[in-house]
């Protein structure tokens, strides 16, 4: 008798490898694709989020400290940071400095998120073409503005309302954001 051993296909082949691959990195490509998407939405939603906070902050400090407070915007670097008028005790004078503290600290914006709109209102006899700070005051009221946040694709907007120094964040460009006065003794 002729005794022959069977051999059973044990492994695969280099085409199913090969799909089996092209699949995977299909896949991946796609769910890489979402990731980015996700990644730059989530960068202007947190510095969406950290400009809000400073306004916040400066609207508190301003009345907490009885003194004005400013949020300085750097259009052209991409970014922004919180300033005070501080009694320097050395030359009696008052002088501009930057806070630095356990709550605020100068932003500077990642990725290719930038200020898109910017829209600040004067008080007052100020008159300046482009205005590049936000002004809170100790009596809790603000400059009038509205700060778009995006990156061309993804966009915020932070509206700060003049008579209570209070800001919002909406999602979308400054031109679907309402802005007027509020009557303060409307119920």
């Amino acid at each position: 008798m002729n005794k022959r051993k069977q051999y059973t296909k044990i492994g695969f082949t280099i085409i199913e490898l090969l799909v089996v691959i092209t699949l995977i990195a299909l896949i991946a490509g796609v769910g890489g694709g979402f990731y980015v998407g996700t990644y730059r939405r989530m960068l202007v939603e947190k510095t969406t989020r950290d400009f809000f906070l400073a306004a916040k902050y400066a609207r508190i400090m301003a009345i907490e400290r009885q003194r004005q407070y400013r949020i300085e915007l750097d259009t052209a670097n991409g970014g922004f940071y919180l300033t005070s008028d501080e009694l320097n005790v050395e030359t009696e004078q008052t002088e501009q400095t930057i806070v630095r503290d356990l709550y605020s600290r100068p932003v500077e914006f990642a990725g290719d998120v930038k200020f898109e709109a910017v829209q600040i209102t004067p008080l007052g006899s100020q008159s300046s073409d482009e205005q590049t700070a936000i002004l809170f005051l100790p009596n809790g009221t603000a400059q009038s503005a509205v700060i778009q946040i995006g990156d061309g694709e993804n966009h915020y907007t932070v509206n700060i309302c003049a008579a209570t120094g209070k800001a919002k964040v909406y999602p979308g460009t400054a031109e679907e954001v309402e802005t007027g006065t509020i009557d303060l003794d409307k119920e």
